[in-house]
């Protein structure tokens, strides 16, 4: 039995090893696998000739559930990306704006859901600190609410209000400055304009068009966004 379980090991992790080459030992895989399943069955049916007063019943259902397990692993080892983007995606799901890496035909992406108030919303960081972007196609640039401007390292000695811009509320004034860094996801831009909201003025920070615009893909779906580097 202990032999046949370590075959069985030797295998799989010989056929995952080569998974890419589709040769093993001057062999395609298939016809590896094929031949170990051979030498499997007759080393099963000799294992309940010899030990005849063993419960062989018992022996091949052990090795069965070897084998599933086995071949479980394998296949998630083999499949490691896709099965890791789809709990990704899920997790997308259930914590809307949470950026999810994902992988199809044209690279990788950054995939946003829209939450549950109708609007698309990303969790990002500027300067290396937390920030929940309101994505804004019709923001032209980042604009970052008064209390995020203050948490990711500005002062309001740092904050002269000269810009005067409209707002849905009429006119107000904001405060133009410069970040180091702007993040949502994988996808990472340095040396950004921003301005910064009046106290009060803004609730939410906005990702406006001069990080979309930067971007090589920018698609807008019913319930998604997806963002591409």
């Amino acid at each position: 039995m202990i032999f046949i379980l370590v075959a069985i090991g030797v295998t799989l992790a010989v056929l995952a090893f080569n998974h890419e080459s589709g040769m093993s030992f001057g062999l395609p895989n298939d016809d590896l696998a094929s031949l170990v399943y051979l030498g499997l069955i007759a080393a099963v049916i000799g294992a309940g000739v010899v030990g005849a007063h063993r419960n062989i019943g018992e022996l091949i259902k052990n090795l069965l559930i070897w084998v599933v397990v086995s071949l479980g692993l394998i296949t998630g080892w083999l499949y490691q990306d896709q099965a890791r983007e789809t709990v990704a995606r899920i997790a997308g799901g259930l914590a809307p704006g949470r950026p999810v890496i994902i992988s199809d035909g044209n690279g990788s992406a950054v995939s946003i859901r829209k939450s549950l108030n109708g609007h698309f919303e990303a969790t990002g960081s500027v300067n290396g600190k937390t920030v929940n972007f309101l994505i804004d196609t019709g923001a032209t640039s980042i604009a970052l609410s008064h209390k995020d401007a203050l948490s990711i390292g500005f002062s309001d000695e740092d904050l002269s209000y000269t810009l005067v811009i409209n707002t849905a509320n009429g006119k107000a004034k904001a405060a133009p400055v410069r970040l180091e860094s702007v993040e949502v996801g994988s996808i990472a831009r340095t040396g950004l304009r921003a301005m910064v909201s009046e106290p009060g003025r803004l609730d939410q920070s906005l990702l406006g068009m001069n990080f979309i615009s930067s971007l090589t893909a920018f698609e807008m779906r019913q319930d998604e966004v997806i963002l591409r580097d």
